[in-house]
């Protein structure tokens, strides 16, 4: 996942959430122009932004695109129990907050805006879009987390179980999985760098963040017809994490009248990083496409906001 930052510049900041506990936020921006539109990083189960996330977030930014990444609440550099989702509104809710705030600020008013979600982050940037539908002008979703794979659910019995002792145990890591890092990443290296990444949660899926998962993406499952925000999703045919049968679904039934559905044959999970160099050209390429297309000319939200701008100036 090494990188080359030439062109970009990167930046760290910590901010304290509602809740007072302090979290890692990052950015990626193109120096030397503007950015042509704002993409806002949700990342995945047990990952975090900086390291995990900072090759997809150099190629888009090299392309022109503004990148902000926040570490999760026990994800990453953030505060918290490592591994631990205690409430997934929450995380929803420290997102919002974080990216709403970069988007109201002076500088980035007039600038198109966008999400960026893969797996577990594909459900966070649902979430958000849900909390404030007329918001953001577009999602880019990479195997989002709108049903976990079959491969990795316990039986209904085990879940069964599990629930019923979340009131009580809720932190103990004893859901039984497989290593997600072996079925998510097809090259072994990438496997090798994410193991010895520091701020990768490696242990098995505490209680209460498994039934978060579980809740969080039974709703989604149930509700893809809410979705209404122009959206790319993008999923690998040979995913064994999450279920591109409800990509599909996505597609097939969300409101958006702007909808693009991209499957790739014989690819895992972990399209942004964890594929052969020559499939992860393949997938930027559609991704970046599909930013451009819609970024350069603007939309209604854009325009009534620039034109609200103009009548303050005049008064």
């Amino acid at each position: 996942m090494a990188s080359d930052m030439e062109g970009v510049k990167y930046e760290e900041e910590f901010i304290l959430n509602s809740r007072g506990l302090k979290l890692f936020t990052c950015r990626w921006l193109p120096k030397n122009t503007t950015p042509k539109a704002l993409i806002f990083i949700c990342h995945g189960y047990a990952m975090e932004c900086s390291i995990t996330m900072n090759s997809t977030a150099i190629r888009l930014a090299k392309a022109g695109f503004a990148l902000y990444g926040i570490d999760y609440e026990g994800h990453g550099k953030s505060a918290g129990l490592e591994g631990y989702v205690k409430n997934f509104d929450d995380v929803v809710d420290d997102c919002t907050n974080h990216f709403t705030n970069i988007c109201e600020s002076i500088e980035n008013k007039g600038k198109m805006r966008y999400l960026l979600g893969e797996s577990m982050g594909g459900a966070v940037a649902l979430l958000v879009h849900r909390k404030k539908p007329k918001f953001w002008d577009g999602a880019v979703l990479v195997a989002p987390m709108c049903k976990i794979a079959d491969e990795l659910r316990p039986s209904p019995f085990v879940i069964s179980a599990l629930t019923k002792l979340c009131k009580f145990i809720p932190t103990w890591k004893i859901i039984p999985t497989n290593d997600i890092i072996d079925v998510a990443f097809k090259v072994p290296e990438i496997r090798e760098q994410i193991r010895e990444n520091p701020y990768c949660y490696k242990g098995r899926p505490r209680l209460q963040t498994g039934y978060e998962l579980l809740r969080v993406s039974s709703d989604l499952e149930q509700r893809l017809e809410e979705v209404t925000l122009p959206f790319l999703v993008l999923h690998g045919e040979a995913d064994k994490v999450t279920d591109k049968s409800v990509s599909k679904q996505l597609h097939d039934v969300a409101s958006s009248q702007d909808k693009t559905l991209k499957m790739y044959p014989n690819m895992w999970h972990g399209l942004l990083y964890g594929e052969t160099p020559d499939n992860i050209e393949i997938v930027f390429s559609d991704i970046i496409s599909w930013l451009e297309n819609r970024s350069a000319f603007g939309n209604s939200r854009l325009e009534g906001e620039l034109k609200s701008g103009n009548d303050d100036l005049s008064k």
